[in-house]
């Protein structure tokens, strides 16, 4: 049977250490990349033209030309891989989320000059189909093993990548603390190397790398005397609180530690008036209470973190630091930096 979009991907599901291989086998550890999901189908489209599919199984080839023209210049016929979308920014010099957003909302007229600004690239670490052949059913060893015969036999170069993969445990750990220090490397997704390819199941496990740092309390949900999750500041050069991001709900015993220490906000707080959205990228907005912003937070981030400095996934409240006054906290744009000693 011939792929044809939409085609639910696989999925993984996170987990906070590196999985140990078990009855189930070997296993394999991949890179993981901060970028757009998406499926990339070629002679499938109007005129034989490829097709980039997105996650939630959208069309999305309208978007990127430059790399639907790199696929039928430079993939076979009959091929549906499975990767990462990403776009690099050359003014600063590293791979871009916001860039990718930008891109993947252009269409039309605009989507050329986008492209000429900011390129996308593709980082194939599957292969669905090869010359009209459905390889679902295939161990990811075999279609691993098909990924890269196609990338040697056809030369594949840019925009074309095929993900880093390793089978040694080791080299896996020392990519999640190396390697996740560049742009754009977020982390591992770890695989069997007998898995079937199962559309729409999290059969993967990934691992974010996180760091800790610390941020500045500015408001709450909840009440004073029971918050329920942070709300989180930076100052910037301009001495003004920007928000960066908030935090999980606190567990009681966090609750009752930080409750301890609030302070209701004084009449002129910097964000009087700014409404907080639940989750990044959402429009749902949080019921907040604003507090005086001089209790440092102390907290757990991944490394999806906007150039501006905003944390795209919610952190991870670990404690309040007293011994650290609002001038110790990194300044707003600083992204995951070490936190202070």
């Amino acid at each position: 049977m011939t792929l044809r979009p939409p085609v639910e991907p696989m999925l993984a599901q996170a987990a906070e250490s590196v999985p140990v291989a078990s009855g189930a086998g070997a296993l394999a550890f991949e890179q993981k990349f901060d970028g757009f999901r998406a499926l990339v189908f070629t002679t499938a489209g109007p005129q034989g033209r490829a097709l980039l599919q997105s996650r939630r199984g959208a069309l999305i080839q309208d978007r990127f030309p430059e790399l639907i023209a790199a696929a039928d210049a430079q993939l076979p016929a009959g091929l549906v891989l499975d990767g990462e979308l990403l776009v690099w920014d050359p003014e600063a010099g590293r791979l871009s989320f916001e860039a990718l957003q930008r891109r993947a909302a252009a269409r039309g007229r605009g989507a050329p000059a986008l492209a000429a600004r900011w390129p996308a690239y593709y980082v194939a670490f599957d292969v669905l189909q090869l010359d009209g052949q459905e390889l679902l059913a295939r161990p990811y060893k075999e279609r691993r093993a098909l990924l890269e015969e196609l990338f040697t036999d056809h030369g594949l170069t840019a925009p074309w990548t095929l993900c880093p993969m390793t089978s040694d445990p080791a080299t896996a750990q020392d990519w999640l603390g190396s390697w996740t220090d560049v742009a754009g490397v977020e982390g591992l997704v770890c695989k069997s190397m007998a898995q079937k390819y199962l559309p729409g199941y999290r059969g993967w496990t990934k691992i974010r790398r996180r760091d800790t740092t610390e941020a500045v309390i500015g408001a709450i949900t909840g009440t004073l005397a029971h918050p329920q999750l942070l709300v989180l500041g930076r100052y910037d050069n301009a001495g003004r609180l920007r928000s960066v991001g908030r935090t999980v709900p606190l567990r009681p015993e966090q609750s009752r530690q930080v409750a301890e220490h609030l302070t209701a906000a004084d009449p002129g707080h910097p964000w009087t008036g700014v409404r907080f959205t639940a989750t990044w990228g959402s429009h749902d907005v949080l019921d907040t209470v604003l507090v005086r912003p001089g209790l440092v937070a102390e907290v757990s981030a991944d490394r999806a973190v906007d150039r501006g400095g905003v944390f795209r996934h919610p952190l991870r409240f670990q404690r309040l630091r007293s011994d650290v006054t609002v001038e110790d906290v990194p300044r707003f744009g600083a992204g995951p930096a070490v936190a202070a000693g």
